[in-house]
Parts: structure tokens; sequence; C-alpha cells
């Protein structure tokens, strides 16, 4: 028998009271103590197993007892409450379940750092029933028999060059692409210079990341020299412990920006700072243009900072940033035979597609035509009625808004032909803010985007917020033309106010 110590464990004076490990409750007003625990030890795993352990025993499979929970009691609650945890039951009552499939549905080799084939797959035993802590962890006999003598096997958040390690190996292949979908994605880069500021490691860095979300368990890349980006275990609790759908360390289905999960970095420099070098252009304004907070708010323009929203920022869309940029799709060829599961993670909310329908990686070169690109998120969320709507929309919102941008990218030409270079009115060095700056970040942030992938387009923020950045565009080519009447040779002649009342009576507002 093994005498386990629990200093956490309460109980009321029942009479009598059994505790099981793994069913352990904290109650109100109830008595803390030291109590001993009398468990069974586990039965030694199969020589050919390669050290991994598994189930307790071979029945234990049906009670979802791993070896290492006996110790790590808080993770084994928090894993059972999974989708790792039923794995196998999962794969049986798929309706497709065969024989290549177990390897991702049970505890073996793949997934870790051992190289050395084990688990079910060398000896059939149901105690290698489902995703199990040594999946990810590798082979823990050495560690469970001996814990004083050496470590907690580390799992790998990296998936690996080419896709073989961690996530990489089971959560891949055309039912189920995450991972090739996100290595084609602008989560799977590393921005050098970023990931090694500390200001910039908290959204750069995948370790920077967990730190800055609290989360101090240790992983095999944690003190590296070399940055992870944001990789599965960035965003997704491998023990399941923060209980959002998905696995996800916060919610997505959260219209609050505190605590959304994608607005945790989506949400960097939404508006003028003229106390930074940079502070002239946006960085990730994503979830304030949403909400209504981003952009310089001309002074005297009736626009209410926080009081524009667009419906993809309202209850009407209860997964915000998700809806679009996680929106799963299924693609059958011309007969109807399955072809490929889209799963969203390249992030891309309306992806080019090739000839069969798949989605193409960035960069986007194709025309808004439902038949070069998809829409899944705008239909299936209940948004649009169709495709084809989807596209009309989008096609009539940002053809206004790169007409709004010319007017004003020729206007500031005018004021300062350098635009953001040092000198004129336009000049992040300069403490003093300027209309002239204001408007230029109004400029940026309706072209925000990446020129690497693409997206530095209109396109990002007619969907985030159509309403909001027409006004921003029509109030600040009025304020220019207003402030640098007597240097512009010419104005447009339009009365802004009146577009702008225009647009104010469209827009949705809280």
């Amino acid at each position: 028998m093994t005498r386990i110590s629990f200093e956490t464990i309460t109980r009321k004076a029942w009479p009598s009271a059994a505790f099981t490990l793994g069913a352990l409750l904290l109650l109100p007003g109830c008595k803390t103590e030291q109590i001993f625990v009398e468990v069974p030890p586990w039965e030694p795993a199969p020589a050919e197993a390669a050290g991994f352990m598994g189930y307790r025993t071979s029945e234990a499979s049906n009670q979802g007892q791993t070896v290492c929970g006996q110790c790590h009691n808080s993770k084994q609650s928090a894993w059972v409450l999974t989708v790792h945890a039923d794995a196998w039951n999962g794969l049986q009552s798929s309706g497709g379940a065969q024989e290549f499939c177990e390897g991702c549905h049970t505890v073996n080799q793949l997934g870790n750092t051992s190289t050395i084939e084990g688990g079910w797959l060398t000896t059939g035993d149901t105690r290698y029933y489902d995703v199990q802590c040594e999946n990810c962890h590798g082979p823990g006999e050495t560690h469970a028999n001996n814990p004083e003598a050496s470590n907690i096997p580390l799992a790998p958040l990296s998936v690996g060059e080419g896709l073989d390690l961690g996530c990489g190996q089971c959560h891949e292949g055309a039912h189920h692409p995450f991972v090739e979908e996100w290595a084609q994605s602008p989560h799977s880069h590393v921005v050098g210079f970023a990931a090694a500021r500390e200001s910039c490691a908290p959204c750069h860095r995948g370790q920077g990341t967990l730190v800055a979300w609290g989360e101090n368990a240790n992983y095999l890349e944690k003190f590296s020299d070399d940055p992870l980006p944001v990789v599965c275990g960035v965003c997704h609790d491998p023990h399941g412990e923060a209980a959002f759908d998905g696995q996800l360390r916060f919610p997505a289905n959260s219209s609050s920006i505190e605590t959304q999960l994608c607005s945790k970095c989506h949400n960097r420099r939404p508006e003028p700072d003229p106390g930074s070098s940079h502070g002239l252009e946006p960085h990730s304004p994503e979830s304030a243009l949403l909400v209504g907070t981003a952009g310089w708010f001309p002074p005297g323009a009736d626009i209410g900072q926080g009081e524009i929203l667009a419906t993809h920022g309202t209850e009407n869309n209860p997964n915000f940033c998700a809806t679009c940029h996680v929106a799963m799709f299924e693609i059958d060829d011309p007969s109807g035979d399955f072809l490929f599961n889209a799963t969203g993670h390249l992030f891309n909310p309306i992806p080019c597609v090739d000839a069969e329908g798949l989605p193409l990686p960035f960069p986007n070169e194709c025309s808004l035509s439902p038949s070069e690109r998809a829409y899944p998120g705008c239909v299936d969320s209940g948004c649009h009625s169709s495709e084809q709507s989807a596209a009309s929309a989008l096609t009539a919102a940002s053809t206004r808004m790169e007409f709004l941008v010319e007017i004003l990218h020729e206007l500031l030409l005018e004021v300062d032909p350098n635009l953001d270079e040092p000198g004129g009115e336009i000049d992040a060095t300069n403490p003093t803010f300027t209309v002239a700056e204001g408007a230029f970040f109004n400029m940026e942030l309706a072209e925000f985007g990446s020129a690497e992938f693409g997206t530095n387009t209109v396109l990002g923020s007619t969907t985030h917020n159509p309403f909001l950045m027409e006004s921003l565009l029509i109030a600040s080519i009025d304020a220019v033309e207003e402030e640098y009447a007597d240097i512009l040779p010419r104005v447009s002649g339009t009365d802004w106010d009146a577009e702008l009342e225009v647009v104010l009576q469209r827009a949705p507002v809280r």
C-alpha cells in the first residue's frame, strides 16, 4: 500500500468518511485537517510499453484514474473534464473508427519527445485508452517509481518543424488539419525583434504570453532562448483548468475586451499615442474597433467614443472574433464525397479558395466574389442569408471606404508631402499633436494590416466596424479641410457635416 498525505482535505464530524483521489470537495465552513488516505499501488506497466504507465490498472480505464493523477490530483481533476479523457470512446462512437486512428486516441509516443514506440501501440492494453498525461509529457514510469530521484517529464509546446511534435502529431490530417492550417497563419510566425523586446513579449513570444497570463507550469521550452510563436498551448490549456469551451485559457464568447481571449493581444494602440515614436500608427486595434473605441475622434465631430458599434461587436455576435476568424466548414468534391474539413485555424475569415474550394493561406490575392472566396462565418453565424449577400455588403462598404481613404490621403499629401517622415505637420518625434496627425492615424486605421500577409487593405476595418470607420474618415477630411484651408490649393466642396450625419443616422449605437 502507498501512504499519501493531503493537508488540504476537509471533513465534518461525520461518523465515517471515505475519500477517493480525484473526487475531493472543499466545502465552506469545513475544518481543514491532515488525514492520510490509503490507495492501492498501480499495476506495473508491461515491459514492452516503453515506460508508459497509462491508467492505474487495465480496469481503471472505466474510472479515469491515471497513474500520474494519483499524486498530481489537481491536474487529474481538471483533465477528466476534457474530451481527451474520453478520446477512446469518442473514436468508437464516431461511426468511422479504424485501426489507424487508434494511435491518436491512446497513450503512446505520439505527441511527446519519446522516439520509442510504446503504450497502446505495443501492448493493446486498455490501460492506455484515451489521451492521458503521458501523451504530452512522455513515459512516466521512472518518475512514478522514484519521484524524488527524477524530474517530472516535461511536455513540449512546440509542434516541431515538420509538425512532428506535441499537438502537431495528432491534430492534423484532412479531417482535423488544425496544425497544418495554423502553420500557414500569422500566429505561427515569430516577429524576431518584437519577441526579443520585453514590452512586446506578452504577445510576440509564446513563453512571454503565458507568463503575462499567469501560467507558471513548466514545459520543455519555458526557458529556451528561442521564442515560441503563438502555438496551440498558448491559447488552449492542455489541462482544461480554465473550463472554457475548446479548453481555451480565456473565453472566446465574451464581448468584454478585458476578458475575451483574442482581445488580450488584439487591442494594442487603438488610438494615437503622441508620446511614442510609432504612435501615429495603430498596432493591433481590432477589438477596440469592434466596440467603437478605436481611432482619433476629431474635436467638434458628433461621434461619441464607444457609442458606434458594428453588428459584429454587439451581443448579436456572442462568439465575437471567433465567429468570423475561426469558422469551420466542410468541403466535398463534385461527387459529394468528403474532401477537407477546414478548422478555421488559418484565422482568415474570408480565405481565398482554389478550384476545389480549399482555403488558401495568406496573402489574399483574389476578388471578393464567392466563387473565389469562402464566407462560412458570415452565413453559418446567421448574420447573412447567403455568401453572395455577404460579399455584396462587403464590396459596397469597402468601395466607399477606399474612396474616403483616397480623398484623405490626397489632402494629407498637400499638408505634408513627407507624411509620417520626420518634419512637417505629421511627425511622431514632435510632441505637439496636430490635426493632420490625428487624420493620418485614422487613415492608417482604415487600412490597418500586414503587408507580409496582404491584409493591409480596408477590408479589415470595413468588417470590424464600417460605421465607425466611415464616420472617422469623414470627420477627419472635414477637420483637415478646416484646419489647413489656407494652405490647401483646393477643398472638395462637399458638405462633410451632412455626410457624417447620414452615416450616424444609419449607425447602430449603444
